[in-house]
């Protein structure tokens, strides 16, 4: 596959040929930055691990030059953190046992450029060529501008195809802004309890921004953790941990529908849910 910039790559952990690696993905992750993929698509990874049918594959793209950087990492020029990133992620397909994982290597300045159709044409090229059921990717309402810019390339890239190549499902997961505010029959509910020990192990893998300042780790299970416990007021836990995201498959399914204004009505739904609730206590 000929992708845009030269420096990116597709890396097959159990080095099938890249076509066969491709074409095997079920559930794809589509992210901005090493390890997004395994704090919001931790559904697809932990569905696929281990299974005889379904392979999670990854995408990665932006190349990780604006990391935070603390500690061991402080004085890491912005090349020598690219590096450190690409390995991480690398060695996360390979503990995740992912089918693939591309990483396009976009300066995020570029991945914002709404007059820059390259990031959509590289997702163009990877969607056709593995045709995935599930595409996981960043919600749009999320308030990260290289999240919100990769979900829009993502929907753009996806309405690019034939509608019988296009993913059954499309997930927005939450990174950067939860989606606890989703009225709750919006939204797409991932059940991630067990598998701890795969949790821990990709959680933590990614030592350059863990030690670099940011405990991810912790903040992503703690957010698990919070998502199962106030899911439900009214009734005892079913699950440990839960991820939520926003279902953007109507928007591949109708390329009519306009992003913003789909995205909006949900935020109309909160803030109806808010004024109704306070209104009957204040007899508004």
């Amino acid at each position: 596959m000929k992708l845009h910039f030269p420096t990116a790559e597709i890396f097959i952990p159990d080095g099938r040929p890249e076509a066969a690696a491709l074409s095997r993905i079920t559930h794809l992750g589509i992210g901005a930055h090493q390890d997004d993929l395994e704090f919001m698509a931790f559904h697809g990874i932990r569905t696929c691990h281990g299974s005889d049918t379904d392979w999670f594959g990854g995408v990665t793209c932006t190349n990780g030059s604006g990391s935070s950087r603390t500690g061991a990492y402080a004085k890491y020029t912005d090349e020598q953190m690219m590096a450190v990133r690409r390995e991480e992620q690398r060695q996360a397909a390979v503990i995740g046992r992912y089918a693939a994982i591309a990483q396009l290597d976009y300066p995020s300045k570029v991945a914002k450029d709404p007059g820059d159709s390259r990031l959509r044409e590289d997702l163009r090229a990877i969607l056709e060529a593995a045709q995935p059921r599930v595409v996981y990717t960043h919600n749009p309402a999320d308030k990260h501008d290289t999240h919100v810019a990769v979900a829009v390339s993502v929907i753009q890239a996806i309405r690019d195809l034939p509608e019988a190549h296009r993913p059954a499902a499309v997930h927005g997961c939450e990174v950067w802004r939860d989606l606890d505010w989703l009225p709750d029959d919006a939204k797409v509910v991932h059940d991630v309890s067990g598998h701890e020990n795969l949790t821990a192990a990709l959680n933590g893998l990614f030592d350059s921004q863990i030690a670099g300042g940011k405990r991810y780790d912790l903040a992503v299970q703690g957010r698990r953790r919070a998502n199962a416990t106030f899911f439900e007021s009214h009734g005892v836990d079913e699950s440990d941990a839960l991820a939520f995201a926003m279902d953007l498959t109507p928007l591949i399914r109708d390329d009519s529908l306009d992003v913003l204004d789909y995205v909006t009505a949900f935020i109309d739904r909160f803030r109806a849910d808010v004024v109704s609730r306070l209104g009957k206590r204040l007899g508004k």
